[in-house]
């Protein structure tokens, strides 16, 4: 990804890297397999599960495992040739143009304790371009998903409602943004803890809503600015283009368009380098 202060859908558009059929193969693909992916994690949830601690502490469970494997077998059946990328086991084919980051369940701790909200995250990038995003969350009945140039999509919800495309909010005002995190102590832990109590307290309101979940929101107008740190590239990958394709901004705390960091900071693009600004404590300049 190349480092750039532009966004919007047009903006967005002009980052596809194939055409429009080739794309659209990839999105049917992306869907098609979330419904499987739907389906083992629904099986397990509300269920007694096997849940085992990793090496960096948190857990994983027999239904996240279940369902990367599923993912890497119809990746290699349908793309032999594209490199995927993991949570539960790493990376295969460095060398590829194409590759694929998948999390299996995004918000596995919600998952154990039976909340709704957890998703499979699927995308694909070519020449390190992202093109094609998908996010199932099968519990609260809602998939978002989007492909470059063809902006970003909600299905599903009360009443089973048809496909609406989704687009950021126009507030240009920090007093008057929802403000998103995935948590207090995330934040604290962050490289911009001394401006994160400074935003707050300035933002017309705040919520811990993390994972996927504040992505979806800030892409669907609901929300402002959603930020958080100590993530794979699995977690950033798929949300990613579904802000950009919303008409958003997403980059880490440098500013920088990448998933090297693990940092996300996704905003309606407006108010990107004013909430960027309060971030970074006082006396520091934001990097550009």
């Amino acid at each position: 990804m190349i480092q750039t202060d532009a966004y919007g859908p047009e903006w967005s558009a002009s980052l596809r890297r194939g055409d429009p059929d080739e794309l659209a193969s990839w999105l049917g693909f992306a869907l098609a397999t979330a419904d499987e992916a739907d389906r083992i994690a629904l099986a397990g949830y509300h269920t007694e599960l096997q849940i085992d601690q990793k090496t960096d502490g948190t857990f994983v469970t027999d239904a996240d495992r279940a369902i990367e494997r599923m993912v890497r077998d119809r990746i290699a059946e349908a793309y032999p040739g594209h490199a995927v990328v993991g949570e539960e086991y790493g990376e295969e084919g460095t060398d590829a143009v194409e590759r694929w980051y998948v999390d299996p369940i995004d918000g596995t701790h919600n998952f154990m304790r039976g909340l709704p909200l957890f998703g499979t995250l699927i995308a694909v990038e070519r020449d390190g371009e992202l093109q094609v995003g998908v996010v199932s969350a099968p519990a609260l009945g809602l998939r978002w998903y989007a492909s470059r140039g063809e902006g970003t999509w909600v299905v599903g919800g009360v009443g089973g409602r048809s496909a609406r495309r989704l687009r950021v909010s126009s507030v240009d005002r920090i007093a008057e943004a929802q403000i998103l995190f995935r948590s207090v102590i995330d934040m604290h832990d962050s490289r911009v803890a001394a401006g994160f109590e400074r935003l707050i307290r300035e933002a017309w309101r705040e919520r811990g809503f993390g994972d996927f979940w504040g992505y979806t929101l800030v892409s669907d107008g609901a929300a402002e600015a959603m930020m958080e740190q100590d993530l794979g590239p699995w977690d950033l990958a798929a949300p990613w283009i579904l802000v950009e394709e919303a008409g958003g901004r997403i980059t880490d705390f440098d500013d920088r368009r990448s998933l090297e960091r693990g940092e996300g900071f996704a905003t309606n693009g407006r108010l990107h380098q004013p909430v960027l600004e309060r971030l970074w404590a006082e006396g520091e300049r934001v990097p550009t």
